[in-house]
């Protein structure tokens, strides 16, 4: 049966391996793609087509060009992924005003203290102050689209807010924001492709300060801040003598109490009496990242990552997990079968993710202490009924035991000595020409399962970049083996002395896509310490291998920003000249920031690492 290459020789072998069918197999079978698709020329929306716009059929049958269909079809997939990241933010602000009702766990009291100065609250009762602060997020999500969102004025970067009124991109209620992008690409309404990008930009902002930076730190109250440590990742990490129970999604605050409930004494003696020696969560996806970043504060009930959205099908045919607990995207509909196949329960806490077999148990945090011994009992009945009805085969030798995690806008900065100097005197110095981010998705389509993330981070290291990462791009790149101290060895003789000396690896693992906004604060913090705008820093930006509508929303943050932003596939607009000039020429002159495609590795990090010399340039740096 065909494989997908990997950048993950042993995690390839080990599918190659097995008889069960997982995306790894399927992708042969959809290799032949849709040239209309491809270039976003493919219009839907009424019963006159589908429309496919050619050299002999210019316009739709309403009259619609090229120009406005690609517009049209871009700005619904980025208002599609805004609207993933703004359920997200949603979600965990109710779960932090309703923390802040009860007077629950709080773990994060100084970020609670930094957000409440940051948003004008005033309130010395910290319940009282959580409650404000998600009651804050939660009215801006609200507003109507003519109500400019309050606290995108607080949390933006000053020039970067300048820049955005300017362009007259400044969000109005998000939510607002979505709903009428979705209306503005329905039929024969808006047919202007420039203010369609606009708006896609504005759905970005709203995205990024909501959706990935609120979303953080609102975890961070809850769930206590990420600690720099070391940790073991892949498959290996999955341990037989458990009951484990695999986690996917993003909504770290949803599995809050299971997890402080599973550290409790009477769970392990609860897993004793059904043969096993406790309970175990087993990192997968971005919800595995989340809780791998803030492993330090449960080492006793967390497992480790075993890997990416690609891997979860391959995590479940271990045949070690015993309940799967899905709340949200990147959970694969071909997870299910598998499932089925080793008789695996699945629990759905949000019915956005819902799957078919997959039994719906409404989250809501007043009733989290039920759900979580709901979760338990299913687990415990799963581990006895199953474990003796299924072969067991966890390659052991797959993943690393020192990988580098829990580093965050705040963490790495106390690592430094509380102070961003360090870094960026390695780089005035040229010991570290630049940053890249390299973030987002894992595709099998890019070259492979994680092929050309890999490849384009080791271009980019042994050029003497550092490289940040967030997204299942992380679990792709710790598992083989580029977040261990090790990895300095890939790097160039500047970075490899750097890593050696500081004992930290080349590629820093700031988490789940989440993390993009934490990386956004980094990109700020170096910004005002050097008092220029973001655009002028020697900082690039990759998702090589993005997958979903949401990385087009992340990437429209990241443009919104000013950073150039490197994808190895075109998000489906190469069909009107229009859309793409304005995307990879135009808009330098608007908001500094460009898209660059390029679908080889070497050529791609050639290219960053020439707009990070031209930075440095710009700096008076060598």
């Amino acid at each position: 049966m065909y494989v997908c290459k990997s950048a993950d020789k042993r995690l390839e072998s080990y599918i190659a391996g097995k008889e069960v069918e997982t995306s790894f197999n399927r992708v042969d079978h959809q290799k032949i793609k849709c040239g209309f698709g491809q270039q976003g020329v493919c219009c839907r929306l009424c019963a006159n087509g589908p429309c496919r716009i050619t050299p002999k059929s210019p316009k739709g049958v309403c009259g619609a060009t090229a120009d406005t269909i690609v517009a049209r079809n871009f700005l619904r997939a980025v208002a599609s992924g805004a609207a993933c990241y703004l359920h997200v933010v949603e979600n965990t602000a109710r779960n932090l005003k309703a923390v802040g009702e009860r007077k629950g766990k709080i773990k994060g009291e100084k970020v609670l203290h930094d957000l409440a100065l940051l948003f004008g609250i005033d309130s010395e009762d910290v319940y009282e102050k959580a409650i404000k602060v998600a009651e804050k997020v939660l009215q801006d999500l609200y507003k109507a689209r003519s109500e400019k969102m309050e606290l995108v004025e607080k949390m933006a970067y000053k020039p970067r807010l300048e820049k955005w009124k300017a362009l007259n991109i400044l969000p109005g209620g998000a939510k607002s924001e979505v709903f009428d992008a979705i209306v503005k690409t329905s039929t024969n309404l808006s047919s202007d492709p420039v203010d369609m990008l606009l708006h896609s930009l504005n759905l970005g902002i709203s995205t990024g300060l909501y959706g990935l930076t609120l979303t953080n730190l609102l975890n961070d109250v809850m769930l206590g801040e990420p600690v720099i440590r070391k940790a073991s990742v892949g498959l290996k990490v999955i341990d037989e003598n458990y009951i484990n129970i695999m986690i996917t999604g993003h909504q770290h605050s949803v599995i809050a109490h299971l997890q402080d409930r599973l550290t409790d004494e009477d769970m392990k003696k609860t897993a004793e009496e059904a043969g096993g020696k406790g309970f175990r969560l087993v990192g997968c996806t971005c919800v595995g990242q989340d809780l791998q970043l803030r492993g330090e504060h449960y080492q006793e009930v967390f497992s480790g990552h075993a890997g990416n959205n690609f891997t979860s099908e391959t995590v479940i045919s271990t045949g070690a997990i015993d309940l799967i607990v899905s709340e949200f995207n990147c959970t694969l509909p071909g997870i299910e079968p598998i499932a089925n196949e080793f008789m695996v329960d699945m629990i759905c806490l949000d019915d956005v993710a819902k799957k078919s077999n997959a039994e719906h148990i409404p989250f809501t945090m007043d009733r989290d202490e039920e759900i979580s011994e709901y979760i338990i009992e299913k687990a415990l009945n799963s581990y006895k009924n199953r474990r003796s009805k299924v072969v067991l085969d966890i390659p052991k030798d797959h993943g690393h035991d020192d990988v580098i995690t829990g580093v965050s806008e705040k963490s790495l900065k106390e690592f430094l000595g509380n102070t961003w100097k360090p870094l960026l005197d390695l780089i005035a110095e040229g010991k570290i020409k630049g940053v890249a981010a390299v973030v987002g998705c894992s595709n099998l389509t890019a070259l492979g399962h994680d092929v050309f993330t890999v490849e384009l981070t080791k271009e980019l290291i042994k050029r003497d970049i550092i490289v940040l990462s967030a997204g299942c791009s992380s679990g792709g790149l710790e598992n083989v083996g580029l977040m261990s101290p090790k990895a300095a060895a890939f790097a160039g003789d500047n970075l490899r002395v750097v890593c050696e000396a500081l004992g930290i690896p080349p590629v820093l693992n700031f988490g789940p896509c989440l993390a993009i906004g934490r990386l956004e604060i980094v990109a700020t913090e170096l910004a005002e310490a050097l008092n220029i705008d973001i655009p002028q820093l020697p900082l690039v930006l990759s998702a090589p291998q993005w997958l979903e509508e949401q990385a087009l929303a992340d990437g429209a943050f990241g443009l919104a920003l000013g950073l150039p932003l490197h994808l190895a596939i075109p998000p489906f607009i190469t069909g009107s000249k229009l859309v793409t000039e304005v995307l990879t020429e135009k808009l330098p002159e608007l908001t500094g920031g460009r898209l660059i495609l390029e679908d080889e590795p070497a050529k791609a990090a050639e290219v960053l690492e020439e707009i990070i010399l031209d930075r440095r340039k710009g700096l008076g740096l060598i």
